[in-house]
This record gives structure tokens, C-alpha cells and sequence, in this order.
């Protein structure tokens, strides 16, 4: 697992900025921030891709370098992730794109299930996906999503991304999903009764996109 909090960089002003209480009311900041985290991933994510090298012809001769021979497809989980996701469209920018539709329905014991309602998906044969959520609260929806796309797909590698995760949903990620890469933001210890991640940052599709109903 490669956890970014580990390394001092900018990313800390950004996940900071993120978590405050008052900066965090700027939805447009929230979501700029989410975006830019969400590049920093995917610069970190490339180091681990497989590469060729290719000869590219310059005005003046030929150059090696090597590149990756295919994108990978970015998956993201609605609504929350859509920033997340776009941030990672920014550096894999010829990237093909698959989106889930899941959420939480609260039963009225005050438990919940996750509702998943559709995936629209391009071909993912033999492709490297990586799958975005900014917050790992339980585990429970990234691991549905992520086995339906496997269920139904011969995927060559996976990768998960979150910003925040909880130890109880990365533990739930790993156990469910032990071939899948993890690349993490920062892990808090705690949640609360209601699943929400302590201290965390609060509803990031809420401070994203406004409270919903």
C-alpha cells in the first residue's frame, strides 16, 4: 500500500485544506482540491504502470523514451468522486472512464445497505482500472463496485484510490480484495456509529456538491 501521507510534500496543504472546518465551506476550493490530490495520485499511480519504449521523431532526429503502451480506465464512484476522478483525467488525459452509481440507504434501525443502481463502463479486457473514491469509510461500497467490474470483466490489474480511509474499511478492502493496489491519502482510526470517518473531513459529496436530501 502506498500511503502519501508518509512523504512531507504540498499534498498535506491541499488534504489540510480539505479537512478545515471553515476553508472547507468554499466548495469550489473543496472540489480544486479533491482535483489537484486526485493528479498527485496519478502521477504516483504511472510510476507503477508497465512501459515500452518507443522512438518518437523530433524536428531534428529521433528520440527513446518510454511510454505506456495503453492507458489505464479510471472508475469513480458517484457523486463524491467526480472531482477525484477529474483530477486523475487531467494526467492519464486520453484515459478511457467508468462510472458506478452507488450509495448508502438507511434502513430504519439506522443501519444501512449499499445501493448500487448501474455501471457504465467501456471494454476492460486485459486493461489496468483503477478505481476513485475520496473517502474509504467501511469499505463496503468500493468493494461492491470493484467486484462487479471484476465479475463481469478479465481485468489485468486494479488499483484503488482514496483520500481518506478508516483502518475497520481498509482492512474490510484488503480481506475482500487482496489483489487490488492501494493508494491512500491518510488513515484515520476512528468512525462513528454512523460510519462516518473521525476525524475525517464530513460529507465530501456534500462539501463538494451541496447537502442533498
Amino acid at each position: 500500500m502506498f500511503l502519501l501521507s508518509d512523504y512531507n510534500s504540498i499534498a498535506n496543504h491541499f488534504l489540510a485544506e480539505m479537512r478545515n472546518v471553515d476553508v472547507q465551506q468554499d466548495s469550489m476550493r473543496f472540489r480544486k482540491n479533491m482535483e489537484r490530490l486526485g493528479e498527485i495520485f496519478a502521477y504516483e499511480i504511472s510510476k507503477a504502470l508497465p512501459y515500452e519504449e518507443y522512438e518518437v521523431q523530433t524536428p531534428l532526429g529521433l528520440s527513446n523514451v518510454s511510454l505506456m503502451p495503453q492507458l489505464p480506465v479510471l472508475a469513480t464512484i458517484l457523486r463524491a468522486g467526480l472531482p477525484f476522478h477529474q483530477g486523475l483525467l487531467n494526467f492519464f488525459d486520453r484515459a478511457d472512464s467508468a462510472f458506478i452509481s452507488a450509495y448508502r440507504k438507511t434502513k430504519k434501525s439506522g443501519d444501512f445497505i449499499i445501493q448500487m443502481e448501474y455501471v457504465s463502463a467501456p471494454d476492460l479486457t486485459n486493461k489496468v482500472v483503477i478505481v476513485s473514491d475520496p473517502m474509504l469509510a467501511t469499505g463496503r461500497s468500493m468493494v461492491l463496485c470493484c467486484k462487479e467490474l471484476l465479475a463481469n470483466n478479465n481485468i489485468a490489474e486494479m488499483h484503488i484510490v482514496a483520500i481518506i480511509a478508516s483502518q475497520e474499511g481498509l482492512a474490510h478492502v484488503k480481506a475482500n480484495l487482496p489483489n487490488a493496489k492501494l493508494w491512500i491519502g491518510a488513515v484515520d482510526e476512528e468512525m462513528t456509529s454512523k460510519a462516518y470517518i473521525v476525524p475525517g473531513l464530513g460529507d465530501a459529496g456534500d462539501l463538494a456538491f451541496g447537502s442533498k436530501i
